[in-house]
């Protein structure tokens, strides 16, 4: 059962991992684009609305597909001056209460008004209110769901090694322990 459950959790893992390093790659195409913007502008003087939302729409979407991904990796904010004193299970608790009462009921509140949000965007073929802005706003609006599917999916991972972290350290189950936990979950 806890090769299973774990299975299912690393193929979560993985499937964040995969959107999260495609988010990160958006950041060539950014630096270039911010590369010209800025000789354009500084050299030619010449501007374009359809640049600079480019920018704004690349760190939207890079900000949403690593949300996943940083949290997986343990590189979000934590209050660790608060949960260094406590034990790996009491950590390991707090993470899995965080993540059902806040992570999961958030996530899942902005997936569904999300969608919503495309869906309009997309009905009404909305564009930019600049003149001279990008057109099909529903495309980066959509990255707002994505994104929230994908730190969804991160919580439901963690949380299940979580589960299973304390199950085992209460079971005083070594073999468990030692095969499949080297460090904390959390």
């Amino acid at each position: 059962m806890y090769i299973k459950i774990l299975n299912f959790s690393t193929r979560l893992e993985q499937l964040v991992k995969y959107f999260g390093k495609f988010g990160a790659w958006l950041s060539l195409p950014l630096i270039f684009i911010i590369i010209f913007d800025v000789i354009t502008r500084r050299f030619f003087i010449l501007g374009s609305t359809k640049i600079q939302e480019m920018e704004w729409h690349l760190h939207t979407a890079i900000f949403l597909l690593t949300l996943g991904y940083a949290y997986i990796n343990n590189a979000h904010v934590r209050i660790e001056i608060i949960r260094e004193k406590y034990s790996s299970v009491l950590k390991s608790i707090f993470e899995i209460l965080g993540i059902l009462f806040f992570l999961i009921p958030y996530t899942f509140m902005i997936i569904y008004y999300g969608l919503d949000f495309v869906s309009r965007s997309y009905n009404l073929n909305e564009v930019s209110s600049a003149l001279t802005g990008l057109s099909h706003r529903w495309i980066i609006k959509s990255f707002i769901p994505i994104g929230m599917l994908m730190l969804f999916l991160a919580g439901v991972s963690i949380m299940l090694k979580n589960i299973l972290f304390v199950i085992a350290k209460l079971k005083k189950d070594q073999k468990i322990l030692i095969k499949f936990f080297k460090e904390d979950p959390c």
